[in-house]
């Protein structure tokens, strides 16, 4: 291998390990603002969701049929209904909409 690529593998590490450490020393105390501790409770779903949408909707030949599926497995998860379930029901919904178109 070049050596470029060890120093971009070590820098990336770096980065990566930066971007962990930083929070842990910034931020020594509870966070009190309840603004910041809302906008912090829902980052991991904002993030979840915008890597997942995007490619739920492509991962498909028809788009409507991946909207189908991200429809079907959005309602099973927000009536509560197990994950396994909901992926399950949203590939079922998938297939038939590409059946049908």
């Amino acid at each position: 291998m070049p050596e470029r690529v060890w120093l971009h593998i070590a820098v990336m590490a770096a980065v990566t390990y930066a971007i962990r450490l930083l929070p842990l020393i910034l931020l020594r105390r509870e966070i009190r603002n309840v603004r910041f501790r809302s906008f912090l409770y829902y980052v991991p779903y904002a993030t979840l969701t915008a890597m997942t949408v995007p490619a739920a909707l492509v991962a498909t030949p028809h788009f409507l049929s991946g909207l189908a599926g991200l429809l079907v497995a959005g309602l099973l998860a927000y009536l509560g209904r197990s994950l396994l379930f909901a992926a399950a029901a949203a590939s079922l919904a998938v297939w038939l909409a590409e059946r049908l178109l």
